[in-house]
């Protein structure tokens, strides 16, 4: 494995921790997979991988940004998807995130019919107030991380 498939193993693993933990992803997580990844880029194809390094970051930032400004993903997801950005570079950027939509929406439905159906068996009432939109709210850094491994799967 390459160095670059630790970084991304690593970072990923304390994100989906810290996530589950702590509804939260602390700053230092998508610090240490944006430093890593500048690293990464530059140490294999100099000055120009920073460039691409810069690319990624840009690219992951921009991929999830509409959606931290629609409500419907924290800040924490926007720098670590930048993050991974920096280590995979742009183009295999936008093919973890085609990966990590399509996990999440797998994983968002998954909680969403789990929780339905444990309702439903208790005979809950579903409530409308903050509080409880935010015990449902999804941490999203396990589908990140999913879609940025799946992106690392050798082709062919």
């Amino acid at each position: 494995m390459t160095i670059q498939v630790w970084i991304a193993i690593v970072v990923g693993l304390a994100a989906t921790v810290d996530d589950l933990a702590r509804r939260r992803i602390a700053n230092w997580i998508p610090a240490v997979a944006l430093a890593g990844g500048f690293g990464w880029q530059l140490g294999q194809s100099g000055w120009m991988g920073g460039l691409y390094a810069l690319a990624g970051a840009a690219a992951g930032f921009a991929v999830f940004l509409i959606f931290y400004l629609l409500g419907g993903m924290g800040a924490g997801d926007v720098k670590l998807m930048a993050g991974f950005g920096a280590l995979l570079g742009a183009g295999r950027l936008l093919e973890a995130a085609l990966w990590t939509a399509g996990v999440g929406g797998v994983l968002a439905l998954s909680v969403v019919a789990f929780k339905s159906a444990r309702r439903l068996i208790r005979g809950e009432q579903v409530m409308g107030n903050a509080e409880e939109e935010r015990k449902d709210s999804i941490p999203y850094a396990p589908a990140i991380t999913l879609g940025v491994w799946l992106s690392l799967v050798p082709k062919g």
